[in-house]
Order: C-alpha cells, then structure tokens, then sequence
C-alpha cells in the first residue's frame, strides 16, 4: 500500500562527542522543565499507539511516511523562531553543554552558527524527501537498500534541531505561546524513532531529562531510557562536540 507523503544519497555529518578539557560552565536553569510548560499540549493522544506500524502497512512506507511529516512539522516549528536564531545570539549550533558541527562532501569539519547549521539540515533533508529515487511515491517504486540508513541520519538531525529549539529558544517559544506545539510534536517523535529504534540513545541523551517528563505519560518504552537519566547527568559534566 502506497502512502501519499507531502513535501545525492547522504547527509553530510558526523557526530563524536569528546570533551573539550575545560571547566564546565555552571548549568543554567532549564526553563522548558517547568512543570507549568511541561504539562502543555495541544492533543492527549495516545502517541504510542499512533507510532506502531499498522498491519497494512510496509515498514519503509510508514517510516518514509512519518519521516517527512516530521520534517515539514519540525521545520515549520523552527520557523516561528528562526528571527530570533540568528549568527550573533546564536554563534554555534549548542544544546546545552553540546556542541554540533557539519560535515561537507569532502568531510571537511564545518564549525557554524546554529541557523546555517539548521540551513543544511533542512536544505539536505528537502533534497532527500523529494527524489523519486530515495522516497519514492509511485506505485511500484523500490526503496533503496540505504533507506534505513538514511532515515535514521535524517531523524538525528531533525532532533538536534529541536533540541536547539528548547536549549537556546524556548523563551520565545513561549512568549509565542507555542510551548504546547513543541511539547507535542516532541513527544511523537521521539516516541517513533524509539518505536523503530532510528536514533542512538546516546545521541539523545542530552534531553533524557525532558524526554522522561514528557514521555512518561505517554506509554513509552524503556528503549534506550531505563539508564538514560543516570547519563544525563554526566552528559552535562563537561563541553562536548559533535
């Protein structure tokens, strides 16, 4: 069965965390898990159920399916910020005590402020979502053999991106009164990319917090979390880059 979706074969990117040797910088207060904003969404669905692969369905249809609705949502979520984000309030592309970089096609390490960061995310991502070859929509259409692969680089990136958004934006993000939006398109995602196992647990790490307040309701599995908040904790002990 063939799911109607809206909207070169790699994602340019590395991600290796290693300390940086200084000082840890006192850890600010995270305004995001405040349980006055954390208790805001704009559905009590059960996303648990909503994420599970229906019976009908082929695997890489839903993932394709799912994959770029996410993409569309999490970039019209950054939108609402993205003149707040700019190359001087936002120098580097931080979540917390983390630090991303890019990648190019040579694999040159790229250092860049968070909005180009989000710009070749989004940028990369678009060009994957819309090849026929990569995502394709008509009928009788293979997926390739790297769809999986390329599926699991797009949700890491897509989660730095709203990682990013509740780090260093959620003030805004507030006074939009859009905190219930992000609470809920957080809670989908990461619900899904743990029900198909997309992202690495270490790399999400850096908001177990948050993930085990919001999720906690919402019949997530342990996947990857019953240790999460025991690392996040020393996640956030040092500078790290990625």
């Amino acid at each position: 069965m063939r799911l109607r979706r809206n909207g070169s074969y790699t994602l340019n990117g590395k991600s290796k965390g290693k300390p940086n040797g200084k000082k840890p910088a006192p850890e600010e207060k995270k305004l995001y898990l405040e349980p006055e904003y954390t208790k805001s969404r704009i559905t009590d669905f059960e996303f648990k159920e909503l994420v599970m692969l229906p019976r009908e369905i082929d695997l890489n249809e839903w993932l394709a399916s799912n994959t770029t609705t996410f993409f569309h949502h999490i970039n019209l979520q950054y939108s609402t910020i993205s003149e707040f984000c700019t190359g001087e309030s936002c120098q580097t592309m931080a979540v917390c005590n983390t630090q991303y970089y890019w990648y190019d096609e040579r694999g040159k390490k790229i250092k860049c402020t968070a909005p180009q960061y989000v710009d070749f995310v989004m940028s990369s991502v678009q060009k994957l979502v819309t090849d026929e070859d990569v995502f394709p929509t008509k009928y009788g259409k293979e997926f390739p053999n790297s769809f999986e692969s390329l599926v699991k680089k797009i949700c890491k990136y897509l989660f730095h991106v709203l990682a990013h958004i509740y780090s260093s934006h959620f003030k805004e993000t507030l006074a939009l009164e859009l905190h219930g939006h992000l609470n809920t398109l957080y809670t989908h995602f990461i619900l899904f990319i743990r029900e198909f196992n997309l992202v690495d647990p270490k790399e999400t790490t850096i908001m177990d917090d948050l993930t085990e307040v919001l999720c906690s309701s919402s019949g997530s599995s342990s996947n990857g979390s019953g240790n999460g908040s025991s690392n996040s904790a020393g996640a956030q002990n040092h500078v790290k880059e990625r």
